[in-house]
């Protein structure tokens, strides 16, 4: 978790037999190395998370154990315990100031997560000193608080003490573990043990020497002692317990070949073969009855259609299950003593929720999905980050998404967050318009191999109307919902809740202005960013630079699509607290008000003075 702490995690991989080799060592923190400065998963050998924000590899551990529990709960036999590990995690004094630390431990424990076991490296320095200064709770009475059990006053120089702390841990019942390693940072150092500066800055030669001369290592630098790296590999372990469960696996398969074929499905992450021929039948009757239903409303109606055919889907909420719509029927609640589940109520723990997210998805076998308010995404955030840079399989359901929430007012409408999302690299964010729209994002989110986003209205929406080769095109992020031509005088683009809008503004601007007027909804800008240039160009053709896009949000991301002949029209203010309908038009978001922007555009680019 402590990501800072790299290069012990490379040298013990490396130690232990991974294929990680003395020059990646020597390449460490260098341009295109497999030895970052922080731990990537998919950069190094046997690198299960990114680590790096303190306290997130916490969160994640606790994500994998939960991970280990449903899996168990799900295909574990009375004769065969085909799933049966304990997750291990490595912590400093920094990944337990960070308030996720408290997130994840109070839920590990509510859980009785007992094959977690977390090593705190308690040096009681972090970049600014001894933590002495701001860091004085008691840890055991803290954890012990949570519900883990805590072995105390281990010495983290001794490999004996050590050894028996995870002796003692292994064995432990019911709880988590929190094992406290005293030590101290530049061990073996004369001028720079237990100080600060160990932490990031080089010894320097001088101070090397004096370090080598202490700890009585004479051989040379990076040369490890044939005999050290006889003792520490673990090839032939590896292979011993690798066989060990192929056996064991092969005896499953024998006797529980239904329950193998599903298990060996998601470990390789394949769709059940049903989910998506489930999704299209629910599409075909939503087109045919039409329905104005809140996007969070239809987000659920798909939910409850996929997870009858989906066990490996898990969902979840920040406390908010029944605004965010993430419950369904066949829900059964993660517990300490119900492992067989598929519904994690992680309470309000945003930021908790999406690491846990992060770390059930690194450890396989699940797809999961968890909700909150659109606005909470801050609390949120750094996770949602590093699902990007993970590329994990996870739907984070961000619902409550405009100024239309109404009376709660600006601490809860958000403005600025889906220019956030868009702006982070690895991530697919859906705004669907309808419900239509909102099932095909659902589809989506499935199908891409990374994090997906959507972002959903509290109040109905109407059904728009589509001809079959638009709905197809609803997977391209961006496409014509409206047209009058081949050659458009006008564009108007819009995502979600504005699309309606937009297009009765459209009517009227046809109606009184003689207009060509083409209207494109854009569901998913990451999408449409995607698609290759001759498609763009067809939706949005260059030869047609008035443009205007509209978005009851931040204006900042639309700018791109409609240049600088165009117009967006959004909020960069905060919010206010009143009925939704009310703020529409105090921010200028009605039919009538983007028909006066778009004239008074229109008057500006026809004026050569204004130009």
């Amino acid at each position: 978790s402590n990501g800072h702490a790299s290069m012990l995690l490379y040298s013990l991989l490396y130690l232990t037999g991974y294929n990680i080799s003395i020059n990646d060592l020597k390449n460490f923190r260098q341009i295109g190395s497999i030895t970052p400065g922080h731990p990537e998963t998919g950069e190094t050998p046997g690198v299960e998370t990114t680590t790096g924000p303190l306290g997130q590899g916490l969160a994640n551990a606790v994500g994998m154990a939960i991970a280990e529990k449903m899996m168990a709960g799900h295909f574990n036999q009375p004769d065969i315990e085909i799933i049966d590990h304990k997750t291990f995690c490595f912590v400093g004094d920094g990944c337990l100031m960070e308030g996720i630390s408290h997130e994840a431990a109070s839920l590990a424990g509510t859980l009785g997560l007992n094959k977690l076991i977390v090593i705190y490296d308690e040096n009681g320095i972090s970049i600014d000193g001894k933590v002495e200064g701001w860091f004085t709770e008691n840890i055991s009475a803290r954890f012990e608080a949570y519900g883990w059990s805590v072995i105390s006053d281990v010495d983290g120089h001794e490999s004996a003490d050590i050894i028996k702390a995870l002796d003692c841990a292994t064995k432990n019942g019911d709880k988590p573990t929190l094992i406290r390693c005293k030590t101290q940072i530049g061990f073996g150092s004369l001028n720079f043990a237990g100080s600060e500066k160990a932490h990031g800055s080089p010894l320097g030669d001088e101070e090397i020497a004096l370090v080598r001369k202490n700890l009585f290592w004479e051989s040379p630098p990076f040369v490890i002692p044939d005999k050290i790296l006889e003792n520490w590999n673990h090839h032939e372990a590896g292979r011993d317990a690798e066989s060990f469960w192929n056996g064991l696996k092969q005896k499953y398969k024998e006797k529980y070949p239904d329950l193998n074929l599903e298990l060996d499905r998601r470990i390789s992450k394949k769709l059940p073969q049903e989910v998506i021929g489930r999704i299209q039948r629910l599409l075909r009757k939503v087109m045919d009855e039409k329905p104005n239903l809140a996007s969070r409303k239809v987000s659920h109606i798909t939910i409850e259609t996929i997870t009858k055919c989906m066990p490996e889907l898990i969902g979840g909420s920040a406390d908010l299950g029944n605004s965010n719509l993430t419950f369904f029927s066949d829900m059964k609640l993660l517990s300490k003593s119900n492992s067989d589940a598929n519904y994690i109520n992680y309470g309000v723990r945003e930021f908790g929720m999406a690491a846990i997210m992060n770390g059930i998805a690194v450890h396989g076998g699940f797809f999961p999905f968890g909700g909150t308010f659109l606005v909470f995404m801050d609390y949120a955030r750094n996770a949602v980050r590093l699902a990007g840079l993970m590329k994990t399989r996870v739907i984070f359901i961000f619902t409550h998404d405009s100024i239309r929430l109404g009376e709660d007012g600006p601490t809860h409408q958000p403005i600025e967050h889906l220019t956030t999302l868009r702006g982070t690299p690895g991530l697919e964010i859906w705004r669907p318009a309808d419900a239509v729209e909102t099932i095909i994002s659902w589809q989506e989110a499935l199908k891409f191999e990374g994090p997906s986003c959507l972002v959903l209205s509290r109040q109905n929406l109407s059904s728009l109307n589509r001809n079959n080769e638009q709905v197809d095109l609803i997977q391209r992020g961006g496409y014509i919902l409206f047209d009058m031509g081949e050659y458009p005088d006008l564009i108007l683009i819009s995502s979600g809740s504005e699309v309606s809008e937009v297009l009765r503004a459209a009517k009227i601007l046809i109606s009184c202005n003689n207009l060509n007027v083409r209207v494109v909804s854009m569901p998913s800008t990451s999408r449409f960013d995607n698609q290759s240039a001759s498609y763009k160009e067809s939706v949005l053709p260059k030869n047609c630079r008035l443009r205007v896009a509209v978005e009851a949000g931040h204006t900042a991301g639309w700018w791109k699509y409609v240049g600088l002949d165009g117009d967006v029209i959004g909020i960069d203010s905060f919010g206010a607290s009143a009925p939704g309908s009310y703020l529409m038009k105090h921010f200028g978001l009605t039919p009538e008000a983007i028909t006066e922007r778009v004239q008074a555009l229109m008057q500006r680019n026809s004026d050569p003075n204004e130009r």
